[in-house]
């Protein structure tokens, strides 16, 4: 997948070269949305290569969001999406034979940068309201982790997969530019694989491999020009 994000950057840059010449007027548009990102969270656990009982629980987060879109005709442009969040982490529903049962274990908090780049299609109504769809790729970085009260130390790896989004700009001012009310939605697969460190705890370190697939819900303006 990593190889998979950098030819996508490459071709989009490509293209962006390309269609310079022919884009309609006002190619460029610059939003900034509050969003919600709620993650569809799953883990499978494992110590010394054997199952362990539990799962993970990752909170929601609510932050701003700035994204920049080229369009090189009407119909379609191309999207790159910017944030960061942070999320509080625990390990939940964790038996350990001896040790811990059906236990909520806290594994502090971490911040993730996500950058997307979609490929949009814009819809043509003929109206203010203009709806698009879209598909893309998505590379998620782990940042400033805290591994919490009772864990020695926690290591995340960075993750690549895909990303569709569907939204629409509402047009505030009837001009070719200018501002525009924005609501979009988007799915993201993120995967990555967690070291946790229980020496102290438990005598061993753990090993996750952890979906976090949020959806992203956003609301906002944009400006096109």
């Amino acid at each position: 997948m990593k190889t998979l994000f950098c030819s996508a950057l490459m071709a989009s840059s490509a293209l962006f070269g390309a269609a310079a010449a022919s884009a309609e007027d006002n190619p460029w548009m610059v939003r900034g949305r509050i969003i919600a990102v709620t993650p569809d969270e799953s883990a499978d656990l494992t110590v010394a290569n054997a199952a362990l009982a539990g799962d993970v629980d990752i909170g929601d987060q609510y932050v701003p969001e700035l994204d920049i879109t080229y369009f090189f005709n009407k119909n379609i442009a191309a999207e790159l999406i910017l944030a960061v969040t942070p999320h509080d982490v625990k390990a939940v529903n964790v038996t350990v034979p001896g040790a811990l049962t059906d236990a909520t274990v806290d594994l502090g908090d971490v911040w993730l940068l996500p950058p997307t780049l979609t490929l949009q299609y814009h819809f043509d109504t003929g109206t203010a309201f203009k709806p698009y769809i879209g598909a893309g790729v998505n590379a998620t970085f782990f940042f400033n982790e805290d591994e919490g009260s009772v864990a020695d130390g926690i290591d995340y790896d960075p993750s690549f997969g895909g990303a569709i989004q569907a939204g629409f700009d509402y047009d505030l001012d009837g001009e070719p530019g200018g501002w525009a009310l924005n609501a979009d939605v988007k799915k993201v697969w993120i995967n990555t694989d967690v070291t946790v460190d229980f020496t102290t705890a438990l005598g061993a370190k753990v090993d996750a491999d952890v979906d976090i697939n949020p959806t992203v819900f956003g609301l906002g303006l944009g400006y096109k020009f």
